[in-house]
């Protein structure tokens, strides 16, 4: 998915130096953006209080949305570099569409993983026959610096594993939960889990203490740790933690998503995550003179116009405000 703010920050997060080295209980909200026509977001990553969990740099929560006799989500050809996007869904279907020749429409319950590598462009939408309902979340992943050039490639996975216990169900979505693995591909020590739990359900779900996590609510009423969470918002936990209490008042759905903290600092803009302004705006200019991001073939619809660089300079300011 695109970020189609036209009025794109150049942000400069990650490293080390603001990662409690302890459990912390910090609520974070979502900022409502507009993609396309119909579909409007709730934006968690990059936020106000905290720009990054492990290597996730980018957070989207949407829906659900009633779109029955909409389009539904269309999102043009747009660039992508330095960063891994992340489909996941609870309703609906999202076809996607890449430089590489990649046609795969995603369904609930299934991985689209997309690796930009050093530059890709993918286009994103409902298909002209869809579900009444489409709701989801779409996430980045920030390539480490020995990876963040490697071959743009796609990847569905359709069959994940699941870590099972009574009144929940953890289906790993990408890297390791619990001894279970994901089949999609990762770069740097993380997990993101989709989290099912069923009414009255009280658990505790074993984490890595070296990694920070937060959790997404997608639906239902539950709480974190204690703390209770809406959907479309998100709680950071920091790191130091062995176990994670869940609680869920109704049938509730979770995203968890942690990883080791992202020692590099990147620089993210628009759809781009680099490592300094000289290598954004080389992007920005590829992007708009047609080279090295490829077309995507297929889509009825004109390609996204890369916005504006601000006139400011970069300021590095850490994983949080």
């Amino acid at each position: 998915m695109s970020n189609l703010d036209r009025q794109a920050t150049l942000s400069v997060c990650g490293g080390r130096g603001f990662v409690p080295g302890e459990p912390v209980r910090e609520l974070l909200s979502p900022r409502k953006v507009k993609l396309g026509e119909s579909t409007e977001v709730r934006r968690l990553l990059p936020n106000l209080g905290r720009r990054m969990i492990g290597a996730w740099a980018f957070v989207d929560h949407y829906g659900p949305d009633d779109i029955a006799g909409e389009p539904g989500m269309q999102i043009p050809p747009h660039p992508h570099m330095g960063l891994q996007t992340v489909s996941w869904l609870h309703e609906g279907e999202v076809l996607h569409r890449d430089s590489t020749g990649s046609l795969q429409t995603v369904r609930p319950g299934e991985l689209g993983l997309m690796t930009s590598g050093r530059a890709i462009s993918h286009s994103e939408e409902s298909p002209a026959k869809h579900a009444r309902y489409l709701h989801g979340a779409q996430l980045w992943v920030a390539l480490p610096g020995a990876h963040r050039t490697v071959e743009p490639h796609f990847q569905h996975h359709a069959n994940l594993p699941t870590v099972q216990a009574p009144g929940l169900t953890a289906t790993v979505i990408l890297g390791e939960l619990d001894g279970t693995l994901s089949p999609g591909t990762t770069y740097s020590p993380l997990v993101g889990a989709d989290l099912a739990l069923a009414a009255g359900t009280e658990a505790a779900l074993p984490l890595d203490p070296d990694f920070e996590y937060a959790v997404l609510a997608m639906s239902g009423e539950a709480s974190v740790d204690g703390v209770p969470v809406q959907p479309g918002s998100m709680l950071y936990l920091g790191c130091g933690r062995t176990e994670l209490p869940l609680r869920a008042v109704s049938d509730a759905g979770l995203m968890l998503l942690g990883g080791e903290p992202f020692a590099e600092e990147i620089v993210m803009w628009w759809n781009f995550i680099g490592r300094s302004n000289d290598e954004i705006t080389q992007a920005r200019s590829d992007w708009e003179e047609g080279t090295r991001f490829g077309e995507v073939k297929g889509y009825d619809g004109d390609r996204l116009t890369a916005p504006e660089l601000p006139p400011v300079a970069l300021k590095p300011r850490g994983r949080v405000r």
